[in-house]
């Protein structure tokens, strides 16, 4: 009995809380960093926006296919459902970059949802095909089950991070990096090539203005003012034609409406006709100003908003603060090395052609197949080739090893009697060129990026101009744009002041944001905003 408490006290550990409050939050904190809501440096992506392209890769056979089948494929990477997965897609799809969509994927500008992902179909943009993937320069990890590979990051030769834009909240942390432009992007990635100074700053699919006075680089602290485009129409009638990124038409107008019912601006009527492009229309009241209607729906709706950026990045297994100038000039240096990379294999492949051709050659021409007749044994066999070939080693570009030997004992017999050495050294000449080529390219990458950004902006940038206008706004003071939508009234016996004592004195018209000064009596002022009813004191003048 006393053995048996002794083993039940040796097996029971206890855990503090503070241990596992230590331990248990900060895994689950760095998982959801690491592997759910920051992108990476290298490519720019989410774990989950990562393993649907490379799921949709897998897919590829240049057709469409069904959502549905997409995400179910991508289920063989990420654990965390068929939601998450299928919310992520539609995302990716309405950036209009990397995915050619089909069927109803929703609307930015309106807010409506996609249709179920059994009824829409995507398959892989020309664009993610020429610089998302190449299998040969990327590096790969067990998924998260250990039966399939996964990359660990896309060898995306271009800035995806800064042109798509990303916003994500961990644990402690979030991220918020605002969309830039195609052009000016790769315009701005030569120019670092060319070490000369750059800009970027934010562009929005929906257009409208912004103000980068305070965009800090997209760092902490800093903010950008977004606008929508106001026309006038008539002198009763103005037109919304763009509107502000990260807002929608529905909370547009709803802002409006509330304004409105408010007393802060004046309208008759508002219609929404949006469909492929935003047109709202706000009737006037008979009485209103055009120029400080459109003041005040600036400064009292969402036709302004302020967005403030937290650019966030996940470098070296950590996150990390930069600015979006380092990312791009991380993104152009990555690209750069990416190239360099492509142009090592395609030599190293160029050259072993060239050596295969050159054995194969030599041991057709050279007859060194008939040396093997009398040979009994497969080291025999072996220790014969490389005997005949002995003699040509100086002229090869490295010695021949087992492999190749192999190699040339299962050449066929129909392949050697329709040898052509004139044809053999044709290639070999084309394939010398070939290594003259990428070997020039070497010893100039820099060059052959640029080049390369100039070809990718020639092919894709069609299209992809800047549609948010850069500007500087005028700071609106909300009190000389504000509708007079209140009476003030005084009462100078008791000393009372506000908009809801209508039996008192009537002073002048107000809006419900208004000052009031008070003058005393004793020469002291009081200074407060207009309520219903508040005391300024029994000797007002």
């Amino acid at each position: 009995m006393e053995e048996n408490t002794t083993q039940t006290k040796q097996t029971h550990k206890t855990i503090p809380v503070k241990g596992m409050y230590e331990d248990w939050f900060l895994d689950y904190a760095s998982y959801v960093i690491l592997e759910r809501a920051v992108p990476h440096l290298n490519d720019g992506l989410k774990p989950v926006q990562r393993r649907i392209l490379h799921s949709m890769k897998e897919l590829d056979d240049g057709r469409y296919n069904k959502v549905a089948n997409i995400v179910g494929n991508t289920m063989k990477y990420h654990p965390h459902g068929d939601a998450s997965i299928a919310d992520a897609l539609v995302g990716l799809g309405q950036k209009e970059l990397l995915i050619d969509c089909q069927g109803n994927w929703g609307n930015i500008l309106t807010g409506d949802s996609a249709a179920a992902s059994r009824y829409i179909e995507a398959r892989l943009s020309k664009f993610a095909l020429d610089v998302v993937f190449n299998p040969q320069t990327t590096k790969w990890r067990p998924s998260y089950d250990g039966r399939n590979k996964e990359p660990e990051t896309l060898p995306i030769k271009f800035p995806l991070l800064l042109a798509q834009g990303v916003e994500g909240i961990a644990v402690g942390l979030a991220c918020k990096i605002l969309p830039h432009n195609f052009v000016e992007l790769i315009e701005s990635s030569i120019k670092i090539l060319r070490n000369e100074p750059f800009e970027i700053f934010p562009d929005f699919l929906t257009g409208g203005s912004i103000d980068v006075s305070k965009y800090n680089q997209g760092l902490r602290g800093g903010k950008v003012r977004v606008r929508a485009k106001i026309s006038v129409q008539d002198k009763r009638t103005l037109v919304i034609s763009e509107i502000p990124f990260a807002t929608t038409t529905g909370k547009l107008i709803d802002s409006i409406i509330k304004a409105n019912e408010k007393g802060k601006i004046k309208i008759k009527k508002i219609d929404d006709n949006t469909a492929l492009n935003v047109e709202i229309i706000i009737q006037l009241p008979n009485d209103t100003s055009i120029d400080q209607t459109i003041d005040a729906l600036y400064a009292f709706t969402d036709c302004e908003v302020s967005i403030s950026p937290n650019s966030c990045v996940i470098e070296k297994d950590k996150p990390n603060f930069l600015t979006v100038n380092e990312i791009l000039e991380s993104s152009t240096q990555n690209t750069v090395d990416l190239l360099q990379l492509e142009l090592e294999i395609e030599l190293n492949e160029l050259k072993e052609r060239w050596q295969w051709i050159s054995l194969e050659k030599i041991f057709i021409e050279n007859e060194i197949y008939e040396k093997i007749k009398p040979c009994t044994t497969d080291q025999e066999i072996d220790d014969t080739i490389i005997e005949g070939l002995k003699p040509f080693i100086k002229n090869l570009m490295r010695e021949p090893n087992i492999e190749d030997i192999h190699k040339l004992r299962k050449i066929p017999i129909d392949r050697i009697s329709k040898f052509n050495s004139d044809k053999a050294n044709d290639i070999l000449l084309a394939i010398e060129d070939d290594i003259k080529q990428v070997n020039y390219d070497l010893e100039h990458i820099i060059d052959y990026a640029i080049a390369y950004f100039e070809r990718i902006l020639k092919k894709y940038g069609q299209g992809k101009e800047r549609k948010t206008e850069i500007r500087s706004f005028d700071t609106i003071e909300a009190q000389a744009v504000a509708v007079a939508n209140e009476k003030l009234y005084c009462n100078y016996k008791d000393g009372f002041a506000g908009f809801r004592m209508k039996n008192d004195e009537y002073v002048c018209d107000c809006s419900d944001i208004d000052d009031v000064i008070a003058f005393r009596s004793d020469g002291t002022v009081v200074v407060k905003k207009v309520q219903e009813k508040d005391f300024f004191g029994t000797d007002i003048i």
